[in-house]
């Protein structure tokens, strides 16, 4: 966090207390508002001062999962301390303005001690109740990157059992392009194995979508024709890794392989209102309803779940089966990650 926005958020926490102090000393002391407006604002910046030294202590001191006698007394100490200090600094600002020693516990020493305290457990508990929110964030965020790395080390084996499947076919009708084919499945496997990252570049991605067509191509030969529509602006766009890849092996699994005819696939994509929007086409044997509503495959529906825990409901992935044959999948990513 920039040390900018820091202190805009202690701006805005003490506002509130500083226009409460205002109101009370207007009410009891029967003052015009300016006045008031600045004795309270000669109390409030040593309060806040202090809060600063007050969020160093808490950080030093978290929030135990179960609290003892020992926690609750060096808060109890720190809170005389806070107060005492509070004090001690009003009075020293109202003396150098006075030129004069003055006691800054105009309603009595009691009363201001316990004000004091009272601003202590303030600090004090936002101080700890921002602990508390960081550390539910971090937990999410960990939880959230333990998900996405156990989907991801589902989609190798899923992937590495389809692409045996490929060369297992071509052994008994075609030896030597089975042995070429396994070795471009080497590569390939290599690097989905080394691809750690959740998110990649369009560029990066239809890279390996093309390495993945080779092997492909291999088995359907002619059967299978790819044509690719992308613009430039969303080849540097940000797409999950393996998401072009799941929605081109679906097409060329549930479309081509059960055809006999030639199938064409086109994998199009363009970016439009903050969102990248990439669409694989293919002209096979299409889906039925109860596939669609399934998500027609465990490659899409684990793709559906990383990009629940990617992006939550900014993302999707619609599929749309065309009466004359054939499915549709677009898979729509925000670009703008910031929120």
């Amino acid at each position: 966090m920039s040390r900018r926005l820091v202190w805009l958020q202690l701006l805005i926490g003490w506002l509130p207390v500083w226009a409460l102090f205002t109101t009370l000393m207007a009410s009891a002391h029967s003052v015009d508002p300016m006045h008031a407006a600045l004795t309270a604002l000669r109390m409030i910046v040593p309060a806040a001062a202090l809060g600063l030294v007050v969020q160093r202590f808490i950080e030093r001191h978290p929030w135990p999962e179960r609290v003892r006698p020992s926690f609750v007394a060096v808060h109890h100490l720190a809170a005389a301390a806070f107060s005492i200090a509070w004090i001690a600094l009003n009075s020293l600002i109202e003396s150098v303005l006075q030129r004069a020693f003055v006691l800054a516990v105009g309603i009595g020493i009691v009363s201001f001690l316990l004000l004091g305290v009272w601003l202590y457990v303030m600090i004090a508990g936002v101080s700890y109740t921002t602990q508390a929110t960081e550390r539910a964030a971090r937990a999410e965020a960990n939880a959230a990157r333990a998900q996405l790395a156990a989907l991801r080390s589902q989609v190798n084996p899923h992937f590495l059992f389809n692409a045996l499947h490929t060369v297992v076919q071509l052994i008994p009708r075609e030896p030597r392009q089975a042995a070429q084919a396994a070795e471009q499945l080497a590569t390939l496997l290599r690097t989905a194995i080394e691809e750690d990252r959740d998110i990649v570049s369009v560029t990066e991605e239809l890279a390996f979508v093309e390495k993945y067509l080779e092997v492909e191509r291999i088995r359907f030969g002619e059967r299978l024709r790819v044509r690719v529509d992308v613009s430039g602006e969303a080849r540097s766009a940000s797409i999950p890794s393996f998401a072009a890849q799941t929605l081109v092996e679906n097409a060329v699994r549930h479309g081509a392989a059960p055809r006999v005819e030639p199938t064409d696939v086109t994998i199009a994509a363009s970016v439009a209102n903050g969102a990248l929007t990439l669409t694989v086409r293919d002209t096979g044997a299409g889906a039925t309803e109860e596939q669609m509503r399934n998500g027609s495959g465990t490659g899409l529906r684990r793709l559906r779940e990383r990009l629940a825990v990617l992006y939550g409901g900014r993302a999707r992935l619609d599929l749309a089966s065309s009466a004359a044959g054939g499915l549709t999948a677009s898979l729509v990513v925000p670009q703008d990650l910031s929120d």
